[in-house]
């Protein structure tokens, strides 16, 4: 008879319990995963942020030596470079401009009031085209963009959200970008001949995503690239020759100007993840956040593909009646969570967003 050895076990053998890492359950029940991540006693997400927490991004400046301003930044998994390149349009080759424009008439404009004088020059900075942003989504940024491939639908609707918004926030002044017929400075003497507007600088704007986790942040992210390269953009002095029947730029980076800025608008997107099986609604009410809901800021590419609703949300400071804050832009794709309540606890969290990444860029 054989005798068993010391270490054998004379009983059935016990099985041993399947187990899968972390990454092999997120792939096969997404949600569920997501799910277990918010239930805790204290809700964290798979990245080990909070529901409110957002990440914080990394700028770099004046990246391209052949743009009048660039920027690149990275927010996560997403990195965005921007090119500002300035040209010149000559006020013969448009088509709605109307030469009114001496240095008087504009003196009499601004008198005006701000927000009317803001909403004028915005008008005719979008009849004239002189803002031109073009997104493209680069081959490799993400799995679905292939080689040869003609622009996407989310590129081309990216451009559209990013020229709508520079023409609603009013971003940029007018008055950076007219040419005069001669030089102006601040008290010029009398000149037989009233200098005029000549040409503008037309800004071509260019945003290249080099990665992108997820069409929720590629927004906030461009706009981000988007504004840090405008704080950085330098262009040239610049006047009309009547001699020579051109417009010549001053060779001295010296006597170059600075962008002006109208306010520091920032945008921040958020999903809102509702739990598989719940969410039937609190009394059966439209309009009121559903139970197994949570709002998610700054979603990445894994918590976006949980998420059924988006919104985007922008601010910036100042405004109407005096108030601290502006709400510029909502947008809202999908879903019916978010109600009156929610909306203004997403405004409030634009409005700590806004205040982070202010103070970033105003490092720059």
């Amino acid at each position: 008879m054989a005798i068993p050895s010391s270490g054998s076990s004379s009983g059935p053998s016990q099985p041993q319990p399947l187990t899968f890492p972390p990454a092999h359950f997120a792939k096969l029940a997404p949600k569920s995963y997501l799910h277990a991540h918010l239930t805790r006693p204290k809700p964290l997400r798979p990245s080990g942020r909070s529901p409110r927490d957002c990440r914080k991004p990394a700028i770099n400046t004046s990246s391209l030596a052949n743009c009048h301003g660039s920027a690149v930044v990275r927010l996560g998994d997403t990195a965005v470079v921007c090119g500002i390149r300035a040209e010149i349009l000559r006020t013969e080759d448009t088509v709605d401009f109307t030469p009114h424009a001496t240095p008087e008439e504009i003196h009499q404009l601004d008198q005006q009031d701000e927000r009317t004088k803001r909403r004028e020059e915005a008008e005719e900075v979008a009849r004239l085209n002189l803002l031109v942003p073009n997104v493209e989504l680069s081959t490799g940024c993400t799995p679905s963009h292939l080689p040869g491939a003609p622009p996407s639908t989310e590129a081309q609707s990216l451009s559209h959200r990013v020229l709508s918004l520079l023409h609603t926030s009013q971003l940029v002044s007018l008055n950076d970008l007219r040419i005069w017929s001669q030089p102006l400075s601040s008290s010029p003497p009398p000149q037989p001949q009233q200098p005029r507007v000549r040409a503008f600088y037309t800004l071509h704007i260019t945003l290249l995503f080099l990665s992108l986790s997820g069409i929720y942040s590629a927004f906030p992210s461009a706009w981000l690239a988007l504004l840090a390269a405008l704080r950085t953009t330098t262009l040239p002095r610049a006047w009309y020759d009547g001699d020579s029947d051109s417009v010549l730029c001053d060779p001295d980076r010296r006597a170059a100007k600075t962008l002006k800025l109208n306010g520091l608008p920032i945008a921040s997107s958020f999903g809102v993840f509702v739990s598989e099986g719940e969410g039937k609604g609190v009394g059966g009410r439209e309009g009121e956040r559903r139970e197994g809901s949570w709002i998610l800021a700054d979603t990445d590419g894994f918590e976006e593909r949980c998420c059924d609703e988006e919104i985007t949300v922008v601010v910036r400071e100042g405004g109407e009646e005096g108030r601290d804050m502006e709400v510029l832009r909502v947008e809202k794709e999908g879903g019916g969570v978010v109600g009156k309540k929610e909306m203004r606890e997403l405004v409030e969290m634009a409005e700590e967003r806004w205040r982070d990444w202010r103070g970033i860029l105003l490092e720059i």
